[in-house]
């Protein structure tokens, strides 16, 4: 599965603990990357300051659903089941 463009569900929903430009303690879950511009696309995209993390992360419909608003409740659920099993 390719990224929905504009998406961004991938930067909002889920916490970072690395540092990210301009957030130098990552972002807590559910929180918008200062990096994620107006049209929902990561200004440091192609950059090394992104974080490893960041680009790690490959969609897939079990995370990304099939829509925005899907990926950001999937995400988010995947967000809090971790935390409470960790």
């Amino acid at each position: 599965m390719n990224c929905r463009i504009g998406c961004g569900a991938c930067c909002i929903a889920p916490s970072i603990s690395s540092p990210i430009p301009g957030m130098p303690n990552g972002k807590p879950a559910g929180e918008r990357c200062v990096q994620l511009d107006l049209n929902n696309l990561c200004k440091i995209f192609d950059l090394p300051e992104r974080p490893e993390v960041c680009s790690l992360f490959h969609a897939d419909i079990d995370v990304c659903g099939t829509s925005n608003a899907e990926a950001i409740r999937l995400l988010g659920w995947l967000e809090h089941s971790t935390a409470i099993g960790s």
